[in-house]
């Protein structure tokens, strides 16, 4: 029997691994027998993260710290994954941040920050993981979770600089992925729609961001946890060999009004 998503013996690099959606893809690819680098500011949540994804699923896996806006500390970062691993199958660029204000109370420091973590932070780690690892082994998996709000604006929450910045992240990934098809290596991007985490269940539970689902949202509800994992799954896998350069909208059809 054919098991298109096994990932045994692969390494994946997983960033913004700390809490949330990383976590939740990290423990996806974890259930299929791949190895897990956490990465993320947080060195005490990225041990009890390794912890917990070894005893869950008996593979291995490390949590590295690290700030993806230091050039230096990811070069690093990718170099004490490949000493302790010998390789990087996968990456996930996850880690990224998001500030909410009208466009025109939106500092200078506000739209810099945006855009140095989420698009320039995302083609670091890019970059590194590339050049150290993938192009050597010609073959590697790139999924840069971008959002639907890098697809679309939105009237609810001003966030001008978080539209941009993922936005940028969406035309990044086609751009990679033009330059390292010729090394098979796949670079494909995610666009979530509104998903439950800890940090968004309140909001997200709040009346008015409930009405706004039924409006705006085909599906009529928010994205649970898991609903994620098989696009993560599918692009991560050997099974996605033909696609790159795609943009996968999980948004319960948020994007397609």
């Amino acid at each position: 029997m054919k098991t298109y998503f096994d990932l045994k013996g692969q390494v994946a690099l997983v960033t913004g691994c700390s809490t949330g959606l990383g976590v939740q893809m990290a423990k996806a690819l974890a259930s299929q027998g791949c190895n897990i680098v956490a990465v993320a500011r947080r060195q005490e949540m990225l041990d009890k993260v390794a912890a917990e994804i070894k005893a869950e699923f008996g593979v291995d896996a490390i949590g590295l710290r690290c700030d993806i806006t230091d050039t230096e500390m990811v070069n690093e970062t990718v170099n004490k994954a490949l000493e302790h691993f010998g390789r990087i199958d996968i990456l996930i660029n996850n880690a990224g941040t998001g500030a909410v204000a009208p466009a025109e109370d939106i500092t200078d420091e506000q739209f810099g920050n945006e855009c140095e973590i989420d698009l320039f932070g995302s083609f670091k780690v890019a970059r590194a993981v590339a050049k150290q690892a993938m192009i050597p082994a010609k073959y590697g998996r790139i999924i840069n979770i971008a959002s639907m709000y890098g697809l679309v604006g939105n009237k609810i929450a001003g966030s001008a600089p978080y539209h941009a910045a993922k936005g940028g992240v969406v035309n990044l990934t086609r751009a990679l992925a033009a330059e390292w098809g010729k090394y098979c290596i796949t670079v494909n991007s995610i666009c979530p729609g509104y998903f439950y985490t800890d940090l968004t269940r309140d909001t997200l539970n709040s009346d008015f961001f409930q009405q706004n689902a039924k409006t705006m949202i085909p599906l009529e509800r928010y994205g649970e946890e898991g609903e994620l994992d098989t696009a993560a799954l599918f692009l991560a896998s050997p099974a996605s060999s033909y696609v790159t350069g795609v943009n996968l909208a999980v948004d319960g059809g948020y994007t397609c009004m």
